[in-house]
């Protein structure tokens, strides 16, 4: 299973038309775009897919609209968390597993538990999932660290608990993982631009919202520089690197949408309380993508 998350997942943007209904005509055309760039595993309702702002059926009919375009070609890793523990329980008895190799859970946000309850709301979700689980440490969107130790014994104690995405930003907190962790966890970036010197300190891949726009270029990224072919990882690092800040600039998923405008895939409409990026970024997004 865990061979299956590694290299790039890409975190998914969830089309809109103008008038806020989901555009399953361009999640066709990301999923075929994402699909034949090489990417090694989609992420479906994570945070770039604005989640929040979609219902439980919708979630699901794109969960489901993804599987179908895809053909099951890639594992599918689906969004289920929150901050209420027994809903997260709740939504898990409900949902079908059917297309789901492993779901991603991020931090429950705004609470702000201790780590030890952190501690026991990821021990009560793997005891309900039937399928592996990856943690989700986003301490800038939910306000909460989960510590190295508390993220290590969860990798211990619970055999389905197989990964995390780590982006805490906290270069010594991911060498403790990384070095502490068993052999049989997974840690995955999950920020695009510190990609290339995580994976030199031993992640094993990322998940990606730059590789929605460019699957290809950042998964030859991963590639080459899990393969330690620091050279080639370099300089395709580089080549993205201004892009990706540029993205993250006004926020996410507004500059990665403003990206694939440009590119002919979906439109840049988010759902509120998220706006659009300003015309001044939207163009400097378009500049750094000429010179690509």
């Amino acid at each position: 299973m865990q061979n299956k998350l590694k290299g790039t997942g890409v975190a998914m943007v969830t089309p809109f038309r103008n008038d806020d209904s989901i555009d399953f005509n361009a999640l066709k055309k990301l999923t075929e775009h994402l699909v034949n760039g090489g990417a090694n595993f989609l992420v479906v309702m994570g945070t770039t897919g604005e989640n929040p702002t979609l219902s439980i059926q919708e979630q699901e009919t794109v969960l489901n609209y993804v599987s179908e375009i895809s053909e099951n070609k890639l594992p599918i890793v689906f969004g289920i968390g929150g901050n209420n523990t027994q809903a997260i329980i709740n939504r898990i008895k409900k949902t079908d597993f059917s297309n789901i190799t492993a779901i991603l859970s991020a931090a429950p946000y705004y609470n702000k538990p201790t780590q030890k309850g952190l501690y026991i709301h990821y021990k009560t979700i793997a005891g309900a999932s039937p399928v592996p689980v990856i943690l989700y440490n986003v301490p800038g969107r939910t306000s909460v660290n989960i510590s190295a130790e508390t993220i290590l014994k969860l990798a211990n104690d619970f055999e389905n608990i197989i990964a995390v995405k780590e982006a805490s930003g906290d270069i010594n907190q991911v060498m403790q993982i990384i070095k502490n962790k068993p052999d049989n966890f997974t840690v995955l970036s999950g920020d695009d631009t510190y990609t290339l010197p995580y994976i030199a300190l031993g992640m094993q891949g990322v998940i990606s919202v730059t590789a929605n726009a460019y699957p290809e270029e950042f998964s030859q990224m991963v590639n080459a520089a899990l393969k330690f072919d620091i050279k080639t990882a370099r300089e395709l690092h580089y080549k993205l690197l201004d892009f990706t800040n540029a993205l993250f600039s006004e926020g996410n998923p507004g500059g990665i949408k403003a990206a694939l405008e440009i590119l002919g895939i979906c439109k840049k409409y988010v759902r509120l309380p998220l706006a659009s990026v300003s015309k001044e970024t939207y163009n400097k997004i378009q500049g750094l993508m000429k010179k690509i």
